[in-house]
Protein backbone atom coordinates (compact mmCIF):
# COMPACT_ATOMS: atom_id res chain seq x y z
CA UNK A 1 0.00 0.00 0.00
CA UNK A 2 2.97 2.33 1.09
CA UNK A 3 4.44 1.52 -2.12
CA UNK A 4 1.21 2.77 -4.52
CA UNK A 5 0.88 5.85 -2.55
CA UNK A 6 4.59 6.69 -3.48
CA UNK A 7 3.97 5.74 -6.84
CA UNK A 8 0.62 7.89 -7.09
CA UNK A 9 2.54 10.84 -5.64
CA UNK A 10 5.16 10.65 -8.16
CA UNK A 11 3.12 10.99 -10.76
CA UNK A 12 0.94 13.02 -9.79
CA UNK A 13 4.35 15.54 -9.10
CA UNK A 14 5.31 14.44 -12.97
CA UNK A 15 2.05 15.77 -14.18
CA UNK A 16 2.39 18.78 -12.58
CA UNK A 17 5.60 19.23 -13.42
CA UNK A 18 5.37 18.54 -17.33
CA UNK A 19 1.94 21.21 -17.35
CA UNK A 20 4.00 23.93 -15.68
CA UNK A 21 7.08 23.09 -17.69
CA UNK A 22 4.75 23.58 -21.17
CA UNK A 23 3.28 26.45 -20.04
CA UNK A 24 6.30 27.77 -19.78
CA UNK A 25 7.69 27.31 -23.11
CA UNK A 26 4.50 28.33 -24.68
CA UNK A 27 5.08 31.85 -23.03
CA UNK A 28 8.95 31.59 -23.92
CA UNK A 29 7.91 30.68 -27.82
CA UNK A 30 5.37 33.33 -28.45
CA UNK A 31 7.41 35.96 -27.14
CA UNK A 32 9.95 34.94 -29.55
CA UNK A 33 7.61 34.78 -32.24
CA UNK A 34 6.59 38.24 -32.70
CA UNK A 35 7.27 39.39 -36.03
CA UNK A 36 8.31 42.94 -37.39
CA UNK A 37 6.75 44.45 -40.47
CA UNK A 38 9.86 44.72 -42.90
CA UNK A 39 7.99 48.23 -44.15
CA UNK A 40 5.39 50.34 -43.17
CA UNK A 41 2.71 52.29 -45.15
CA UNK A 42 4.13 55.55 -42.99
CA UNK A 43 7.28 57.10 -42.26
CA UNK A 44 8.78 57.56 -38.99
CA UNK A 45 11.54 60.10 -39.11
CA UNK A 46 14.55 59.75 -36.40
CA UNK A 47 13.05 58.77 -32.96
CA UNK A 48 14.60 60.45 -30.23
CA UNK A 49 14.56 59.80 -26.60
CA UNK A 50 15.32 62.02 -23.13
CA UNK A 51 15.60 60.44 -19.98
CA UNK A 52 14.65 62.02 -17.24
CA UNK A 53 14.40 61.86 -12.90
CA UNK A 54 12.81 63.44 -10.98
CA UNK A 55 13.01 66.10 -8.09
CA UNK A 56 10.77 64.36 -5.55
CA UNK A 57 11.43 60.84 -4.02
CA UNK A 58 7.97 59.34 -5.53
CA UNK A 59 8.57 60.90 -8.69
CA UNK A 60 11.24 58.28 -10.00
CA UNK A 61 13.38 58.08 -12.96
CA UNK A 62 11.73 57.48 -16.76
CA UNK A 63 12.73 57.92 -20.91
CA UNK A 64 10.72 60.69 -23.08
CA UNK A 65 10.16 58.97 -26.12
CA UNK A 66 9.27 61.32 -29.19
CA UNK A 67 8.56 59.19 -32.51
CA UNK A 68 7.59 61.86 -35.51
CA UNK A 69 5.36 60.18 -37.96
CA UNK A 70 4.29 61.34 -41.81
CA UNK A 71 2.35 59.88 -44.48
CA UNK A 72 0.34 57.85 -41.85
CA UNK A 73 -3.28 57.03 -43.49
CA UNK A 74 -6.71 56.97 -41.33
CA UNK A 75 -6.74 53.22 -41.14
CA UNK A 76 -3.53 53.32 -38.87
CA UNK A 77 -3.19 53.85 -35.47
CA UNK A 78 -0.16 54.27 -33.85
CA UNK A 79 -0.66 51.82 -30.07
CA UNK A 80 2.90 51.79 -28.25
CA UNK A 81 6.02 51.89 -28.08
CA UNK A 82 8.66 49.14 -26.74
CA UNK A 83 11.83 50.78 -25.54
CA UNK A 84 14.83 49.42 -22.96
CA UNK A 85 12.55 47.20 -21.36
CA UNK A 86 9.91 49.67 -20.73
CA UNK A 87 6.08 49.73 -22.61
CA UNK A 88 4.84 53.11 -22.97
CA UNK A 89 1.28 54.56 -24.81
CA UNK A 90 1.97 57.21 -27.46
CA UNK A 91 -0.08 60.07 -27.57
CA UNK A 92 -0.12 62.22 -30.35
CA UNK A 93 1.06 65.66 -30.01
CA UNK A 94 0.82 67.95 -33.07
CA UNK A 95 3.24 66.52 -35.52
CA UNK A 96 4.32 63.38 -33.34
CA UNK A 97 3.99 61.04 -30.99
CA UNK A 98 5.08 61.18 -27.18
CA UNK A 99 5.49 58.73 -24.72
CA UNK A 100 6.61 58.24 -20.88
CA UNK A 101 8.09 55.37 -19.80
CA UNK A 102 8.54 55.33 -16.54
CA UNK A 103 10.90 53.28 -14.86
CA UNK A 104 10.57 51.21 -11.18
CA UNK A 105 14.07 51.92 -10.26
CA UNK A 106 14.13 53.51 -6.53
CA UNK A 107 17.43 55.48 -7.66
CA UNK A 108 17.71 58.76 -8.91
CA UNK A 109 19.49 57.60 -12.13
CA UNK A 110 17.92 55.80 -14.66
CA UNK A 111 19.01 52.37 -14.98
CA UNK A 112 17.94 49.86 -17.61
CA UNK A 113 14.76 47.71 -16.15
CA UNK A 114 14.78 43.86 -16.08
CA UNK A 115 13.07 42.27 -18.33
CA UNK A 116 9.89 40.50 -17.48
CA UNK A 117 8.80 37.26 -19.19
CA UNK A 118 5.93 38.81 -21.03
CA UNK A 119 8.14 41.95 -22.85
CA UNK A 120 7.19 40.44 -26.35
CA UNK A 121 11.02 41.25 -27.74
CA UNK A 122 14.38 41.77 -27.04
CA UNK A 123 16.47 44.70 -28.64
CA UNK A 124 19.43 46.55 -27.80
CA UNK A 125 19.73 49.47 -26.20
CA UNK A 126 19.79 51.82 -29.12
CA UNK A 127 16.33 49.70 -30.37
CA UNK A 128 12.50 50.69 -30.17
CA UNK A 129 10.14 48.73 -31.27
CA UNK A 130 6.69 50.54 -32.46
CA UNK A 131 3.31 48.73 -32.19
CA UNK A 132 0.54 49.86 -34.39
CA UNK A 133 -3.06 48.80 -35.55
CA UNK A 134 -3.66 48.63 -39.38
CA UNK A 135 -7.17 47.50 -40.83
CA UNK A 136 -7.76 45.91 -36.80
CA UNK A 137 -4.55 44.18 -36.95
CA UNK A 138 -1.72 44.86 -34.70
CA UNK A 139 1.27 44.96 -36.27
CA UNK A 140 5.00 46.08 -35.04
CA UNK A 141 8.03 47.99 -36.81
CA UNK A 142 11.39 47.69 -35.07
CA UNK A 143 13.56 51.01 -35.13
CA UNK A 144 17.31 50.31 -35.48
CA UNK A 145 18.62 53.79 -34.60
CA UNK A 146 17.09 55.69 -31.44
CA UNK A 147 18.56 59.09 -30.86
CA UNK A 148 19.44 60.20 -27.38
CA UNK A 149 19.00 63.72 -26.74
CA UNK A 150 20.51 65.38 -23.14
CA UNK A 151 18.49 64.53 -20.25
CA UNK A 152 16.13 66.79 -17.67
CA UNK A 153 14.84 67.26 -14.50
CA UNK A 154 12.00 67.62 -13.37
CA UNK A 155 11.81 69.27 -9.74
CA UNK A 156 8.09 68.45 -9.34
CA UNK A 157 7.78 65.65 -9.74
CA UNK A 158 7.30 63.23 -13.13
CA UNK A 159 6.13 64.78 -16.31
CA UNK A 160 2.21 64.50 -17.92
CA UNK A 161 1.48 63.64 -21.04
CA UNK A 162 -1.24 66.13 -20.35
CA UNK A 163 1.27 69.29 -19.18
CA UNK A 164 1.60 71.21 -22.07
CA UNK A 165 5.24 72.10 -21.15
CA UNK A 166 6.54 69.01 -20.02
CA UNK A 167 7.06 67.56 -23.45
CA UNK A 168 7.38 70.68 -25.81
CA UNK A 169 11.19 71.10 -24.81
CA UNK A 170 13.09 68.12 -26.08
CA UNK A 171 16.30 69.26 -24.38
CA UNK A 172 17.66 71.82 -21.42
CA UNK A 173 20.89 72.54 -21.01
CA UNK A 174 20.35 75.77 -19.20
CA UNK A 175 18.81 74.49 -15.57
CA UNK A 176 18.11 77.60 -14.95
CA UNK A 177 14.81 77.94 -18.02
CA UNK A 178 11.80 77.72 -15.90
CA UNK A 179 9.57 75.44 -18.11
Amino acid sequence: MKLLRKATYAIVLAVMFSFTFQCSNSKAAAATTTQFEESATFKVKPVLFQEWYAGIKVGGTGINMFVPVANKSDNIKIDSVFFRNLKGKLVQKKDKYVAILKSDSPYYTFTVAEKSNDYPFTLSDAECAISFVENGETKYLKITDVNEVSGTYYENGPPSLNDKTALTVVASANEDTEH
